[in-house]
């Protein structure tokens, strides 16, 4: 079993920023991509960044510029940096992580609980 658990949300006004973190823990061979995403009310949840074992960065469009995602292997964390928030940004931010169990194994992916990101204006 993964345990994932993301902090660092809470209230902000806007063109202010937060830092979010998601600590992965249990049974980790390794991981594979590492993701973050948001749900806000009424809407579908959405990417806003990802970042693989590598290094390799994707963002969505929206967040270009203004959001960095990053992590750190030896701690199997990640991490989000967001810069100059907009009240529609206000949503659930949900952490992602694609893990190999073991060696040879298939990739499972989890998900934490998520935080909630309040962007007042």
């Amino acid at each position: 079993q993964v345990q994932v658990v993301e902090s660092g949300g809470g209230l902000v006004q806007a063109g202010g920023s937060l830092r979010l973190s998601c600590a992965a823990s249990g049974s980790i061979f390794a991981i594979n991509v590492m993701g973050w995403y948001r749900q806000a009310p009424g809407k579908q949840r959405e990417l806003v960044a990802q970042i693989t074992a590598g290094g390799t960065t994707n963002y969505a469009d929206s967040v270009k510029g203004r959001f960095t995602i990053s992590r750190d292997n030896a701690k199997n964390t990640l991490y989000l940096q967001m810069n100059s928030l907009e009240p529609e940004e206000t949503a659930v931010y949900c952490c992602n992580v694609v893990v190999y169990g073991a060696v040879g194994t298939a990739a499972d992916d989890y998900w934490g609980q998520g935080t909630q990101v309040t962007v007042c204006s």
